[in-house]
């Protein structure tokens, strides 16, 4: 059985919290784990950014969902379940992407998860477990799946690196740079290609 795990921000859908920060005015949200490696330290900051704005759980839903898919991320999330299994892969949180996966068709996410008080304040987070990606698709592997998974970014490559095979799909060029093994893809098209080509070249090789 083929198994398909996909990235979720920069891969089907825009980067969450610098769109959000872009559509609210508040600058200080664009900040992310590039500016801030702590992360507890950043999920904190950004809890309290939105506190002080007032703005509660409904209230990111609705701008989140104003978002949107990447054009042509239904289509290819779509295509792609009639070949495969699809598993979103993310270190987003269910509360933020309801609102996406509804537009992209209810695929499978694991994620993390947020804790909102009876007034819709976020209060607080929850990670469903540390390098959750990485530990998919090793726990996947074990059940004897063949896996292909791809992202865009550095928090991708551990999971990139545990599946049969991994690709990058628009990533930053220093992330080219620091892995050069990764294929790279710049479309959908491109990207539903080397998945294709990634399975038929481990069967091959089994």
């Amino acid at each position: 059985m083929h198994i398909v795990c996909l990235d979720l921000e920069g891969v089907l859908v825009p980067e969450i919290w610098i769109e959000f920060a872009t559509r609210t005015g508040i600058p200080e949200l664009r900040r992310t784990t590039r500016d801030e490696p702590d992360y507890d330290k950043l999920m904190k900051l950004r809890l309290a950014i939105l506190a002080e704005h007032r703005l509660g759980l409904p209230d990111i839903q609705r701008v989140i969902a104003a978002m949107g898919p990447m054009d042509g991320a239904r289509a290819f999330v779509d295509e792609l379940r009639e070949d495969y299994q699809l598993i979103i892969l993310s270190d987003t949180f269910y509360e933020f992407a309801h609102p996406l996966m509804r537009q992209l068709g209810w695929p499978t996410l694991f994620c993390h998860s947020l804790e909102a008080d009876s007034e819709g304040r976020l209060v607080s987070y929850r990670l469903r477990m540390h390098d959750q990606k990485r530990e998919a698709v090793r726990r996947l592997k074990e059940l004897r799946f063949t896996v292909v998974a791809a992202g865009d970014s550095y928090n991708d490559t551990a999971m990139l690196g545990e599946a049969h095979a991994g690709i990058l799909f628009r990533p930053p060029e220093k992330v080219i740079r620091d892995f050069p093994q990764y294929p790279v893809t710049r479309s959908y098209a491109e990207l539903r290609s080397e998945i294709d080509r990634a399975f038929s070249a481990h069967a091959a090789r089994a």
